[in-house]
């Protein structure tokens, strides 16, 4: 009894997904090349921005252990 309780309420379920995608508004397909090139470049810009910070960090580390000498 349980497993055909399981299946009535998973095809219900089912059904409303199915109706809510039908009042879902998609934004077209120019929308959505425009908002994928700028995630890309953003997160390309941070990714290189974050390294130079990394990188002049270290070397900033690296020159205050060397003067202390540590």
């Amino acid at each position: 009894m349980k497993i055909v309780n399981y299946f009535k309420r998973a095809k219900a379920f089912l059904v409303e997904v199915r109706s809510e995608f039908k009042k879902v508004t998609w934004p077209p397909r120019r929308e959505v090349y425009g908002t994928t090139l700028v995630v890309i470049v953003t997160v390309f810009f941070f990714g290189f921005y974050l390294y130079g910070l990394d990188v002049a960090m270290s070397y900033l580390a690296s020159g205050l252990t060397r003067l202390v000498g540590g």
